[in-house]
């Protein structure tokens, strides 16, 4: 089956890229996805499977592909929202929604499971087991997607799951992999602080919110630096400061927001715990009144290392001429709500290179001139089936 699978990808590489093209043409954002969603629903049309819409906290689809033997049922992922980004590419397929643009690579994502789930389909007579096929919305925008879907219960049979993303880091034919933490979790906080405002000249008669501020944004600084172990990862980063005013007029308030990153569960609570501390101290201090709201987004991703040394020893030992190049990735600071599978389900989210040809230094994902070669559609497409055919043993 597993040859039969690979001269199926390879002959529909072309449909992929068109695939992708379109959807690059028609991106939609997180949780407004509605034509994106109809368009992955009317791909599955008169097809020999079970499609399930609207699934999670908005245009979630389930695709269910039964095998023609009893067997243990796992899980492919493939997320299609876009970013509000103003595309800056030259390609004929352009983004035609002005400021929306799939800079990320969702695109890609849906494309190479779409036409994988339709092979997989064609030969699910041989397939010892059950695939679900999870077309996910709203990767982009907390609460995301992913959590929403582990809450509704369609995936409580799924054994392992599985993922990629695209990066340009890599040309196309690397794969990359990392075992354990792999990719960030991340918090959101937005803080308010209220003091006295004033005139410029009589600061005394005053409490100035931007001085109370400014001294936050310092010593928020010191959670990373001085409560974190120092082999350990993490990030505070102030993205907001709302204090404009007048020149000669001391700000009564202030409205911060702070990005945070994190590498383990336990750092997640300590750094919220830090923040809130800080803030508990700047109120004393500075005799201000401070409302923080804090907020957990997405966990960090942990890859299940047996799993994951499954996923390398199936793709090392593939022998095909699209795989050029299986090797370890570091640890990212990026997050993914696919880790909110993995805290249910053990699996692997693993990488593959989409560097454009000819160029050195490839604009990242979320960069309004992003761009990707279209090689690496079928390098997932090959490398997912491959780790399909592994796990259940077909050759």
């Amino acid at each position: 089956m597993r040859k039969e699978l690979m001269e199926m990808l390879e002959a529909r590489k072309d449909e992929m890229i068109e695939i992708r093209r379109y959807l690059h043409e028609h991106p939609e954002l997180s949780f407004k996805e509605e034509k994106t969603a109809q368009y992955i629903v009317d791909f599955y049309e008169g097809k020999d499977v079970e499609v399930q819409r609207n699934v999670g906290n908005g245009y979630g689809i389930i695709v269910t592909i039964k095998g023609g033997k009893a067997g243990k049922t796992i899980a492919l992922r493939a997320d299609f929202d876009a970013l509000p980004i103003v595309e800056e590419t030259d390609v004929p397929f352009k983004s035609k929604n002005e400021g929306v643009m799939h800079a990320c690579g969702h695109d890609a994502h849906t494309a190479y499971l779409l036409i994988l789930a339709d092979c997989l389909i064609q030969l699910k007579d041989s397939l010892p087991g059950t695939i679900k096929i999870i077309h996910q919305h709203a990767e982009e925008t907390p609460p995301g997607g992913a959590k929403s879907i582990v809450e509704s219960g369609v995936l409580d049979d799924v054994e392992n799951i599985y993922g990629i993303h695209i990066f340009p880091t890599h040309p196309a034919g690397y794969v990359g992999y990392h075992s354990g933490y792999s990719l960030a979790g991340r918090s959101f906080f937005k803080l308010v602080i209220q003091g006295v405002g004033g005139h410029g000249s009589s600061p005394h008669m005053a409490n100035d919110a931007i001085v109370a501020s400014a001294y936050f944004v310092t010593a928020v600084q010191t959670v990373i630096s001085r409560r974190l172990n120092p082999f350990d990862h993490g990030v505070v980063t102030i993205g907001s400061f709302d204090g404009k005013g007048t020149f000669n007029v001391i700000k009564d308030s202030v409205e911060l927001e702070g990005d945070v990153r994190y590498m383990t569960v336990e750092n997640q609570k300590l750094i919220a715990k830090e923040v809130e501390r800080i803030v508990k101290g700047i109120e004393v201090e500075f005799d201000v009144k401070c409302t923080l709201d804090y907020t957990f987004d997405y966990p960090p991703l942990y890859n299940d290392p047996k799993v994951t040394a499954d996923v390398v020893a199936a793709l090392e030992n593939m022998n095909d001429p699209d795989i050029k190049e299986v090797g370890e990735y570091p640890m990212l600071s990026g997050s993914e709500d696919f880790a909110y599978y993995l805290e249910k389900i053990p699996g692997c989210f693993f990488y593959i290179g989409c560097k454009p040809k000819g160029v050195e230094n490839a604009y990242f994902n979320h960069h309004p001139k992003f761009d990707v070669d279209e090689d690496c559609l079928i390098v997932a497409a090959k490398a997912v089936g491959q780790v399909v055919c592994s796990y259940y043993g077909l050759e």
